[in-house]
């Protein structure tokens, strides 16, 4: 099959728009792409940070758009375990073990393109065909939704969300306080630091945060390497903490071993969500009870699109329209 996509061809290079081919098993089907959302997950991707990948590359697993003339979304796992898929349809928070899926622009072509193939499983219908605000929202409800049950994140709970006006974390935030979570928002912005406070979160500045307003019971790191020791020094004690993102895609030294064990804080990896989540995100989204922020670019402005989302220019997501 060929696509017009946007092509990674060695890493940390400008994309390249043109046509790429590739197989396409014929049960899968064919999803028109109307918007993609641009991920950290895919800016790690873009710096080399997954090591088992190599380029050519079409990257794009926030995917959105038509499949025979319905809106839908496109959960992003591949799943090629039965024993995964049954997990998954009887289990609200259930992921695939490494193995059992493939991730949708990563081992397989992704939605930075004007078509996408994947398997009818994969389809969430949509409430409407407001795509942008799907490809903005949804992957970031869904991850601090998956996170939140790691982390056994319960009404009242202060929690703590680092690079909270990036795509993930802006939100991510909204999708705590709807669970009735006292949510602490970190971005270094005093403007951005305002758009958060009328969300109803507590917008912070700085990490030190902690000494006025008290430790917090869980942190949801989405930054990583620049933010996860002052992180861990806001954690009360047996405090936990979800490493969900580490956008430099460069190691993470725990600074002060010591504060790790001596306040016993629990330390926990997220890295996906479940169908279910991912279709709660959708309801969540496209009720309007999760509002989008988001900045719209054409495919062949990925490049732009890039260095915006590298630079922390951007409030909320970038989201690509083939």
């Amino acid at each position: 099959m060929r696509v017009r996509g946007a092509i990674l061809e060695s890493f940390r290079a400008p994309f390249r728009v043109g046509e790429y081919e590739y197989q396409v098993p014929d049960d899968w089907v064919e999803v028109e792409v109307k918007a993609v959302g641009v991920c950290g997950r895919d800016l790690v991707v873009w710096k080399g940070g997954f090591r088992n990948l190599r380029p050519p590359l079409l990257l794009g697993h926030e995917v959105f758009g038509y499949a025979d003339g319905e809106p839908v979304g496109v959960y992003p796992a591949i799943v090629v375990s039965e024993e995964c898929r049954r997990r998954m349809d009887s289990d609200p928070g259930a992921v695939c073990n490494v193995g059992e899926a493939l991730v949708l622009g990563e081992q397989l072509p992704g939605g930075y393109a004007d078509r996408v193939y994947v398997p009818e499983w994969n389809l969430v219908r949509l409430p409407d065909d407001d795509f942008d605000k799907y490809a903005a929202a949804v992957c970031g409800v869904a991850t601090l939704m998956h996170a939140s049950r790691a982390a056994r994140v319960a009404a009242g709970d202060k929690v703590l969300v680092t690079g909270a006006s990036g795509g993930v974390g802006i939100h991510g935030v909204q999708y705590l306080r709807l669970i009735g979570a006292e949510v602490y928002a970190y971005t270094r912005s005093k403007e951005r630091a305002r758009v958060l406070e009328s969300l109803g979160v507590n917008a912070v500045t700085s990490l030190s945060f902690y000494r006025e307003a008290g430790r917090v019971d869980v942190v949801m790191e989405l930054v990583g390497k620049y933010t996860f020791n002052d992180s861990m020094r806001a954690l009360r004690p047996r405090g936990r903490m979800v490493l969900i993102g580490n956008i430099s895609g460069e190691p993470v030294p725990i600074e002060r071993p010591a504060l790790l064990v001596m306040r016993e804080l629990e330390i926990h990896g997220s890295a996906a969500f479940s169908k279910k989540e991912y279709e709660a995100a959708v309801r969540l989204v496209g009720s309007g009870l999760v509002k989008a922020f988001y900045k719209t670019f054409r495919l062949d402005e990925v490049n732009e699109a890039y260095r915006i989302v590298e630079s922390g220019e951007i409030l909320g997501r970038a989201v690509l329209k083939p």
